[in-house]
């Protein structure tokens, strides 16, 4: 301690004594001192907001950006081909789910104009489709399929633009891997991360394109996950937890994959079909 700090302790009682020991810790005593945050850049009190932590394209920790192709690895014949109706083994579908299901008749989509049905946020990713993924503006992350020729907007601040009836509303935000142990990179802070996407306001459709349903109140939570495999490929991997009380007797997990391309070689956007 300082000859001029011990000359202003000895000059003061007892309890003002402890108070001014703690304001000195805080760094608060007698204006901004040596550890005090810069004007503008308090601590979140009178003094100043907080800093706010980056969002978006600056605080991505993976780079999702690119062109990438489904790997049909499971549920093949669910997936590359329509199945027959009835067909939703594997989804948990409750009473009103299977009879919605049993209603399904694609000439009766097409003449409603209604052959996106199966094109929404909850299956397109299933379809056998490519992905073409770049940044909008540094707060949205846009996903092209060529699939049903689809565009879903990954948002990481709320918009007021109009609502795609079959994407809904995704809301973004990126997070750390979760785990007992995570690897730590630079800083101390966990290496790698996941882009989570929560999607509501999706207008009724189909998991699969024979039917079965889910509804306007379901709510869609995905994880997309990058992997650098040896050899230099990268894989995507999208998990998704489809929660709808109205046609599922539980929560619906999926775990697309799909590999990273180094050009636009085969894409190719096609219209929505029904059947």
């Amino acid at each position: 301690m300082s000859r001029s700090w011990r000359t202003i302790l000895n000059a003061v009682p007892g309890g003002v004594l402890v108070a001014v020991v703690l304001l000195a810790e805080a760094g608060f005593v007698f204006g901004q001192g040596r550890g005090a945050p810069p004007p503008g850049q308090g601590v979140g009190g009178r003094g100043g907001a907080a800093a706010v932590p980056p969002i978006g394209r600056a605080a991505a920790r993976i780079d999702l950006t690119g062109y990438w192709v489904a790997l049909v690895t499971e549920d093949w014949r669910h997936r590359m081909f329509t199945p027959p109706k009835g067909d939703f083994i594997s989804v948990p579908l409750n009473p009103a789910g299977r009879a919605k299901a049993d209603e399904w008749d694609p000439a009766r989509d097409e003449a409603a104009g209604e052959s996106c049905k199966a094109y929404g946020a909850p299956g397109v990713m299933r379809l056998p489709t490519r992905l073409h993924m770049t940044w909008r503006d540094d707060q949205t992350l846009k996903v092209e399929t060529d699939a049903g020729t689809q565009t879903r907007l990954l948002r990481f601040v709320p918009s007021q633009e109009p609502v795609d009836e079959w994407q809904g509303v995704s809301t973004a935000a990126w997070v750390s891997p979760q785990g007992p142990m995570p690897a730590r990179g630079r800083g101390g802070q966990p290496a790698g991360g996941s882009l989570r996407v929560v999607t509501t306001r999706l207008k009724p459709g189909y998991l699969r394109k024979n039917g079965v349903p889910y509804s306007a109140n379901a709510v869609l939570t995905e994880y997309f996950d990058r992997l650098d495999v040896p050899g230099g490929e990268s894989l995507l991997v999208v998990t998704q937890e489809l929660v709808d009380p109205e046609y599922l007797a539980t929560p619906y997990w999926t775990s697309s994959h799909f590999k990273r391309q180094n050009d636009a070689s085969g894409w190719n956007p096609t219209p929505c079909s029904a059947r």
